[in-house]
């Protein structure tokens, strides 16, 4: 466990709800989280309301959005922001814990599944992966949970979205059947969950590796720490 900035976890969390629990490791906070930003956000229309402000189309998004729902979503939102920032600050107080009593790590785990392994990784590597579709970062990391659903919630987004069949007329330069057939509704998750696939999949990968250098380190001191051996002479 590492220390994380809590403002940044709260600056996730704000941009898609769920998100900054996913920082913290704490997945089914995060997958309770984001299900309730989805379903209670498109239950309200907040994102189509949203897409008609920057519009300038202030009547049709004050009639598009449903109060009922609206204030559920607005409490649900600022507590996913509080909650990551407490739980953050709780974290970093456990990781200095961890640090003094250095606990033994475990460097391959074998389950009928799979091989669990630590090695060093490409922080660029990560970025990339998910930049080109969310999820495959995670699949770099071994977040093979947050992988499956990163990937199956994109396919989602994108069709409800029109996402790939716009970029396709877009590219045959149809620019106005392009915009026609996108969804603003669903379109605008897409950014959060791209800048946050890519966000978390850069961090995990750098948490890896100081994860690798503290095994070799371990590693090393408990095979030859009472060595007798001088080396240097």
């Amino acid at each position: 466990m590492l220390k994380r900035n809590p403002y940044m976890v709260a600056w996730w969390s704000a941009a898609f709800p769920g998100f900054g629990h996913y920082m913290l490791n704490q997945y089914w906070r995060g997958l309770l989280l984001t299900l309730s930003e989805v379903i209670i956000n498109s239950l309200a229309h907040v994102n189509e309301a949203m897409v008609n402000s920057f519009c300038g189309h202030f009547g049709r998004a004050t009639s598009v959005l449903r109060p009922d729902w609206a204030v559920g979503y607005i409490a649900v939102y600022l507590f996913a922001i509080w909650d990551s920032y407490r739980q953050c600050l709780v974290q970093n107080k456990l990781a200095l814990l961890g640090e003094a009593f250095e606990p033994p790590i475990r460097r391959v785990l074998l389950t009928p599944l799979e091989v669990q392994y630590i090695e060093r990784k490409h922080p660029a590597a990560g970025l990339y992966y998910s930049f080109l579709f969310p999820g495959l970062g995670q699949l770099y990391n071994h977040r093979f949970g947050l992988a499956f659903y990163g990937i199956f919630w994109w396919w989602i987004y994108t069709h409800l979205s029109h996402f790939y069949p716009a970029v396709l007329e877009l590219l045959t330069g149809e620019l106005r059947d392009s915009t026609a057939m996108l969804v603003p509704q669903w379109l605008l998750f897409m950014p959060s969950v791209v800048g946050g696939s890519m966000y978390h999949a850069y961090m995990t990968t750098i948490e890896m590796n100081e994860l690798f250098r503290k095994e070799q380190r371990q590693y090393l001191n408990e095979r030859y720490g009472k060595s007798e051996l001088d080396i240097f002479g």
